[in-house]
């Protein structure tokens, strides 16, 4: 027997992951114990004590299906264990990972017809610069160190490895590691609130291609590689882009000969309704990078989607993408991820996102008669709540304001609530809500109660 498994109490479990489990992004010398999760059904977890939660943040943006799937999903994933437990994509194939690529190939939009598989969505970003870099040797010819750089936004978070933190546009994220990749360069985002209110969202479309052109020209055009944006950036709350915005990034990409990135590590897989929040937004791009949705998070997976133009150079015998990963294309996740997506389309999860988002939104748009909740952005099953000091003036909370309110007081007090959901400050303050797919009015309902309650509280809090 494991010394888990002897360790049947709460108390035995709190000492054991005190004593050796060192959590992400968590500060570890807290003091406060970290809650310990026990199992999951629908949009509920339980906890070590028995207390139920509702899950309005589905993991980190991830468990589309919810927790109710478990037992089919682990069959599939015997059965592949059975049959093959493991081989590699290393100049081999296997039966799950080829099935795996076609399922999602038919799913993606235009002819992203190319499935690169990782273990993440950090490494499908690290994946996607190193094959945008190496595009341009295999199609051109040229030395290393030619067309190297990349532009993002500013406040995305697009993971944690060096190439993936580069991208990255959360600074406090970047700022212990620096000097980071060259070059990356960051653009303005799409968050409309705290622009002039006289802008036009014309204005602002332009504002924010001039803007990119002007970047773009200030690096060197035949510098630059990659343009990688998500479809709705997560970090500063959901961020929609303006009417315009992806049809003049696809014509600057195409203007510059510059490789267009979509990050859907979390919009893909039916977070906006659609297989793809590219197809929504008619984005177009080169590169997809998807991972979360792909398995709901039942499995360690991602991928990276090309074009047929970007896999052609790639195709002769002189040519190779020279990256790897041990666990890509792995057969029993690979497995998992065929699960999920066949379970998606049984539950017609893109129609039910679709058919719920208008209901979810008139919901929480219930707490925008709170003092302290300045805006509500998002769309699908994937929306932010903007909290401000000032309705009027959109003031924001200054950071140590933002320390006090966010970890002091709305974190824990929601958690002690019952639900589960991300208060953030990598931007102006907000709360993130992203609910698994299977989510209804009920649980609509029940989230907007719960947090029109504890934001009236914080608003005692500072007031």
């Amino acid at each position: 027997m494991s010394i888990t498994q002897s360790a049947t109490s709460a108390d035995d479990l709190r000492r054991l992951a005190n004593d050796h489990l060192w959590l992400h992004f968590t500060n570890m010398g807290g003091g406060q114990a970290a809650p310990i999760i026990v199992r999951g059904d629908g949009c509920y977890l339980e906890d070590v004590d028995g207390k139920r939660y509702l899950d309005a943040l589905a993991g980190l943006f991830s468990v589309n299906i919810g927790y109710g799937f478990g037992e089919e999903v682990g069959q599939a994933a015997l059965e592949q264990m059975r049959e093959l437990p493991f081989y590699t994509n290393w100049t081999y194939a296997h039966p799950r990972a080829i099935e795996l690529a076609a399922e999602v190939a038919s799913l993606a939009p235009g002819d992203l017809n190319r499935v690169f598989f990782c273990s993440g969505g950090g490494e499908a970003v690290e994946s996607a610069w190193k094959l945008a870099r190496q595009f341009y040797q295999a199609r051109d010819g040229l030395p290393p160190g030619q067309r190297y750089k990349a532009i993002a936004r500013d406040i995305a978070y697009h993971g944690t490895t060096f190439g993936a933190l580069s991208i990255n546009g959360v600074e406090p994220l970047r700022a212990p590691f620096v000097p980071l990749v060259p070059e990356v360069r960051h653009v303005s985002n799409t968050n409309r609130y705290h622009r002039p209110p006289e802008e036009t969202e014309q204005e602002f479309t332009a504002f924010l291609l001039d803007e990119l052109e002007r970047t773009i020209q200030e690096m060197g055009p035949e510098t630059v590689c990659l343009i990688h944006m998500e479809p709705v950036q997560n970090a500063g709350g959901s961020f929609i882009a303006p009417e315009g915005y992806w049809r003049g990034v696809r014509e600057l990409c195409d203007r510059y000969d510059i490789l267009l990135s979509a990050d859907e590590v979390i919009t893909a897989f039916g977070r906006l309704g659609h297989w793809f929040a590219s197809e929504r937004y008619d984005i177009r791009p080169d590169i997809v990078t998807c991972a979360k949705g792909l398995s709901s998070s039942y499995a360690a997976i991602g991928a990276v989607v090309a074009t047929e133009r970007v896999m052609e150079p790639f195709l002769t015998a002189s040519s190779m993408y020279t990256h790897g990963i041990t666990f890509g294309g792995h057969p029993v996740m690979s497995a998992i991820a065929l699960k999920n997506i066949e379970i998606m389309k049984r539950e017609r999860i893109m129609e039910r996102v679709l058919g719920n988002e208008d209901a979810f939104r008139r919901t929480l748009g219930q707490l925008l008669e709170l003092p302290i909740v300045g805006d509500l952005r998002g769309a699908g099953y994937f929306y932010a709540l903007e909290l401000v000091k000032d309705k009027e003036t959109r003031e924001t909370f200054s950071d140590e304001e933002c320390e006090t309110l966010l970890r002091g007081f709305l974190s824990p007090r929601l958690f002690e609530k019952g639900l589960i959901c991300r208060a953030d400050d990598r931007g102006d303050p907000v709360v993130q809500i992203s609910p698994p797919l299977v989510a209804t009015q009920s649980e609509f309902d029940e989230m907007t109660g719960i947090l029109g309650d504890v934001l009236a509280e914080a608003w005692e809090q500072v007031h």
